[in-house]
């Protein structure tokens, strides 16, 4: 078997991280946890003229290392296998399902046929080091900036949707992230994100205190040559839950390649204004005594469309926004029905073009470390809007971790 370069950088960094430093034998410990899930699901897509019925195979292993009282380390490595209609109708499947990082992609493709695709990652590899109130880490991390629960604009780095519901863990970023705590719970810190040219880097530090009973967050720094400041809080009115974010952001840089044919007959492009770019989240939330759970959030993007806005969907993440619409609001209840099982509904909804998703899940604790879990996903609205294209999906999941 032909060996290409992904494999060789993948092989030699685990070959790295598993070599021992000189230090005690008693004090190197290493911990391994995980899962493997089966997912079956169903859908209904408006741009593929078959219903597509898929298999996925989901297996994650995380090896953590401690060889001394100051460094430790951990290896994240994630299989999936996927067979059915999605690798076969869906265009450029293995690119959407793909990692990308401007270095080292620590991926491979074990094989690839018509209706089925095998693919492996490392979407952990850091080391840690800590002296006294310093911290250093190094290497593919997740840097998770924020306190809001669905929607975080002050996430630099990995900014991700909840729809990804089968990816708890999140996506890394290869960089080097510096803190210094000041406090029990406050803390300065620097994190950067090398690119291979200014537009690819990413580099901001953040200062956290509390105050008031209140955490809060203020960050400034830069993301694809685009100067930004933000900051967010996160506290408690009443025992209820109570958390903000905002962003203030340069205007995205003019000639990004387009992304739709004809874009500008459905509206300006992002990348046509010179205003500064203000985002903001409020979120609430509340658990009653008999287990119910309340929880509503709400995003704001000033250069959001009000019309159109799911052809701006792809260009959205050029711009480094988390909705191409103006207005997004979320709401979810959940409920333990027994001590083993658990129901959960929450909704998306535009309120300028009236589209929406809803999605409904029960999860049921089968035995010890065994989870069952039903999940809908039915999006409706008119042709062109946030949510008028997304289709409807059924999932069945079997989750076992150890």
């Amino acid at each position: 078997m032909k060996i290409n370069k992904n494999q060789i950088g993948c092989l030699t960094l685990l070959v790295l991280f598993m070599l021992p430093l000189p230090v005690s034998a008693q004090l190197s410990t290493f911990s391994i946890n995980g899962y493997a899930k089966y997912l079956s699901s169903t859908s209904r897509l408006p741009f593929v003229a078959k219903r597509l019925n898929d298999q996925l195979l989901h297996a994650r292993v995380n090896a953590d290392w401690y060889p001394s009282d100051q460094i430790r380390g951990e290896l994240g490595l994630r299989f999936r296998g996927f067979y059915g209609g999605s690798v076969q109708y869906i265009p450029d499947f293995l690119g959407r399902i793909r990692s990308h990082h401007p270095f080292s992609r620590l991926d491979d493709v074990l094989w690839h046929s018509r209706k089925s695709i095998g693919y492996v990652q490392a979407d952990r590899l850091w080391l840690d080091y800590s002296r006294g109130n310093l911290e250093i880490t190094m290497g593919r991390q997740r840097i998770a900036w924020g306190t809001a629960l669905v929607w975080n604009v002050i996430d630099l780095f990995n900014p991700q949707s909840i729809l990804n519901f089968d990816y708890e863990e999140k996506p890394g970023a290869d960089a080097l992230r510096i803190q210094y705590y000041t406090g029990a719970v406050s803390r300065v810190e620097f994190s950067v994100r090398p690119g291979k040219n200014r537009r690819q880097t990413t580099a901001a530090g953040l200062c956290a205190v509390n105050l008031f009973e209140y955490d809060f967050y203020i960050i400034g720094g830069i993301r694809k040559d685009r100067w930004l400041l933000g900051g967010a809080w996160a506290g408690a009115v009443h025992k209820a839950g109570f958390r903000g974010e905002f962003l203030v952001s340069q205007a995205p840089k003019k000639g990004a390649p387009a992304v739709f044919p004809g874009l500008s007959y459905f509206g300006t492009s992002f990348f046509q204004s010179d205003k500064p770019v203000f985002s903001a989240v409020l979120s609430g939330d509340y658990t009653f005594s008999n287990s119910f759970y309340v929880h509503t959030e709400v995003l704001y993007n000033s250069n959001g469309k009000l019309k159109n806005a799911g052809i701006f969907y792809q260009q959205a993440l050029q711009a480094d926004m988390l909705s191409p619409a103006r207005w997004s609001l979320f709401q979810q209840f959940s409920y333990n029905i027994t001590p083993l099982v658990r129901g959960s509904l929450f909704g998306i909804f535009n309120p300028d073009d009236r589209s929406r998703v809803i999605v409904p899940q029960v999860t049921w604790s089968v035995i010890t470390n065994l989870d069952f879990t039903l999940i809908g996903f039915f999006a409706s609205g008119s042709k062109f809007t946030e949510w008028g294209d997304y289709g409807t999906s059924v999932f069945v999941r079997f989750k076992y971790s150890f």
